[in-house]
């Protein structure tokens, strides 16, 4: 693959009757934090535009960078960070086997299980977990916190070593990764072979709909290869025998979408598959006409933003960051926002302390130090864990900051 390739063909259903519909120029890699030392080596940049498939409906990346180099030591993303994440995680694991009656000791897997969050939630429930996740440093980080974790990708060749280790699983999870996995036949393979008869593969994913309804164009990054709707994984999934039979829309991560999967016959098909279908063709996010819209909405948030930045430093204000995710690096390094804007950025994650943001190069330090009491305005880059972030600084506010929530448009609060 080299660094990565450039898509001709849809990935699901392999028609080559692509659309593009926007195009973000070149970006880093959004969650590749950066040292004082990665600064001195040229960094790689890499197209970020959106295709839909007029034929299925998935909506993907124009460029799929190599995995290995996305997933490697840079990678600087910790599921635990926030406390509305982790109850997230905890309620998921909690309601899953309350609702499908899961009995203790039974085995769950992750996939892509970072430092292991949602399984602990499992744990908790009683069952034997087991984490996959190919980033060395996560992986690390799971294990000293007690979560089984093996440092690989999921697929066709780790699946036979949890087979012979384990045993087969009766729930597969995946939150925030489905999307990012370029082999999709070889991830229905590895579920095949680990589900039991009556296993679930469950998977989160940011929905389309609200994506698009929203401008949450920020999380449109390198990592995130597609853009999940439902018609297209319906179609998927049937195409290799297996059955979509629930999905239920969640709040997390700006709305997501919490799809269920087995071997068809065995579950009875909720009435929310269809509504949903239902949903997705009444909205028009399959039509040049809303997705040609979206494109032009992202293009205004620019220069909305750019005019909101430039009015503030032309007032001598100071404008820092809050909180430095993966997404904020989207509006960064499109925007064009670098260290003349924004004098650093503050985050709560110890492994991204004393890094500097990919692309726009701009430090990030520890979030509550005094040095933020300086700050006139703070744009709140995880602006789906606004509540719990504001109330994290509140220092910062009774001194006189404001923030900004940037999507779906600039807002000063």
């Amino acid at each position: 693959m080299e660094q990565g390739y450039q898509i001709t063909k849809c990935r699901m259903c392999q028609s080559s009757n692509l659309y593009r519909f926007l195009d973000l120029g070149s970006a880093p890699l959004s969650d590749a934090i950066l040292s004082e030392e990665d600064l001195k080596s040229p960094e790689p940049f890499f197209p970020l535009n959106v295709l839909q498939c007029q034929d299925c409906g998935l909506t993907q990346l124009g460029y799929v960078v190599d995995p290995a180099l996305m997933y490697g030591p840079k990678y600087k993303y910790e599921s635990s960070i926030t406390i509305t994440g982790k109850e997230h995680f905890f309620s998921m694991a909690a309601a899953i086997c309350k609702e499908f009656d899961i009995q203790k000791d039974s085995f769950c897997i992750d996939i892509g299980s970072n430092v292991g969050v949602l399984l602990e939630g499992f744990k908790n429930q009683g069952m034997k977990v087991l984490g996959i996740d190919p980033s060395p440093e996560i992986c690390k980080i799971a294990n000293a916190r007690g979560i089984e974790t093996w440092q690989d990708f999921f697929g066709p060749s780790v699946a036979p070593k949890v087979l012979e280790a384990k045993g087969r699983a009766c729930v597969i999870t995946g939150t925030n990764v489905f999307a990012h996995i370029d082999d999709k036949e070889g991830l229905v393979t590895a579920l095949k072979m680990l589900l039991d008869d009556k296993g679930m593969f469950i998977f989160e994913v940011p929905y389309l709909v609200d994506l698009i309804e929203t401008l949450a164009y920020d999380t449109i990054y390198l990592e995130h290869l597609e853009y999940i709707s439902l018609k297209p994984v319906v179609l998927f999934f049937k195409k290799h025998g297996m059955e979509v039979f629930d999905v239920q829309r969640q709040d997390i991560h700006a709305k997501s979408i919490r799809v269920f999967v087995c071997q068809p016959g065995q579950r009875q098909v909720s009435s929310r598959v269809r509504e949903l279908l239902d949903l997705e063709e009444t909205s028009g996010i399959y039509t040049k006409e809303v997705l040609d819209l979206f494109a032009t909405r992202v293009k205004k948030h620019k220069e909305d933003l750019l005019a909101l930045l430039q009015d503030l430093k032309s007032k001598g204000k100071k404008v820092i960051g809050i909180s430095a995710p993966a997404k904020g690096n989207t509006i960064l390094n499109y925007c064009k926002i670098g260290s003349d804007m924004l004098d650093y950025i503050t985050e709560k994650s110890t492994i991204k302390i004393g890094h500097y943001t990919p692309g726009m190069h701009i430090p990030i330090v520890k979030e509550g130090g005094d040095q933020n009491q300086q700050a006139d305005y703070g744009i709140i880059f995880a602006w789906n864990f606004a509540p719990e972030i504001i109330k994290n600084n509140e220092a910062f506010a009774k001194q006189g900051g404001k923030f900004i929530i940037p999507i779906p448009k600039p807002a000063i609060i």
